[in-house]
């Protein structure tokens, strides 16, 4: 297996202020990359040590500054938080102007972190979207790597500040189904972990690997798992007529997060998200974190965190 050296490179991450990509970038500037961090906006959340470039994935021309001289690109945007009419939109044609500006700069990696779960025509526009983008980038003139991940456990990712806001907030829930949904969750360093792995390690390139932690718990599960882990009691109570468009409404009543992106995520929920091919686990071998670990850690980040450095 390759080393787990640096390559000689510049690594860029597009999505960096975002919830994985201030992690990820924290987290390769410590191993001895040089990264390169692309921004629209607010480059001050961005890690001392990285490069700043800001460009628009939605604006072919700013690219190409970003892309030259890169050898690896993580892209790790999405594009829900710009409201929620043409996300879809949106997302493809950001991935088209980054497919066409690596092309052009001569980039030879990518790794693209996207969403776990069955294909098939009754997936939400969400997951539609983000498996969308997945075979755009493949069509790239570039080795892909996509990694298809379930719920990320971590303070202030959307996921977890859901399921937080839930339990916080309604000791009593009326639920549809989708609470029996079946999904393997995991913890945001692990998915770091992967991330950093994937570059490290030259067999990942062209390869799409399925990647989540110890645990396989339904949404019910999870809910009552962390209402344990904060002293709180909770009763859910499903009912089958509440669906999950009609529940994403419902959600996004007691929930920090943004209409825009929480209501995508919950009509993604009725989907079953847990891995089909773990060889991921050989190629960049971990020690997976349990379920109520993740969560334990992200409830004290949060605590000690400002909110403005989590997002």
């Amino acid at each position: 297996m390759p080393s787990m050296e640096p390559n000689q490179g510049t690594v860029l991450i597009s999505g960096a202020t975002g919830f994985i990509g201030k992690r990820l970038t924290r987290a390769l500037l410590d191993k001895g990359y040089r990264v390169r961090c692309m921004a629209r906006k607010d480059a001050a959340a961005i890690p001392d040590g990285a490069e700043i470039v800001k460009a628009d994935m939605l604006e072919r021309a700013s690219l190409a500054q970003a892309m030259e001289g890169i050898d690896t690109a993580f892209y790790l945007v999405h594009s829900m938080a710009g409201g929620r009419g043409g996300f879809e939109r949106r997302d493809r044609e950001a991935a088209g102007n980054f497919v066409r500006a690596a092309e052009k700069a001569g980039v030879r990696r990518v790794i693209y972190l996207g969403g776990l779960g069955e294909t098939g025509d009754d997936l939400s526009e969400h997951l539609k979207s983000r498996l969308e983008v997945a075979d755009i980038l493949r069509s790239g003139k570039f080795a892909t790597t996509f990694l298809r991940a379930a719920v990320i456990i971590g303070a202030g990712g959307a996921s977890f500040e859901l399921v937080r806001g839930l339990v916080q907030r309604l000791p009593v829930m009326i639920t549809p189904r989708w609470v029996s949904t079946r999904c393997q969750p995991i913890a945001v360093d692990d998915v770091i972990a992967y991330l950093a792995g994937c570059l490290a390690n030259e067999h990942t390139a062209g390869g799409t690997y399925d990647i989540g932690g110890p645990d396989i718990l339904t949404y019910r599960e999870m809910m009552e798992h962390f209402a344990r882990l904060e002293g709180k009691r909770l009763w859910i109570l499903p009912v089958p007529v509440l669906t999950p468009k009609l529940s994403s409404y419902w959600v996004a009543l007691f929930s920090t997060v943004p209409p825009s992106v929480s209501m995508p995520l919950i009509e993604g929920l009725s989907t079953e998200v847990v891995c089909r091919d773990n060889s991921i686990q050989t190629l960049v071998p971990l020690q997976l974190t349990p379920y109520d670990v993740a969560v334990q850690r992200a409830l004290e980040e949060e605590s000690t965190t400002p909110a403005s450095l989590q997002q």
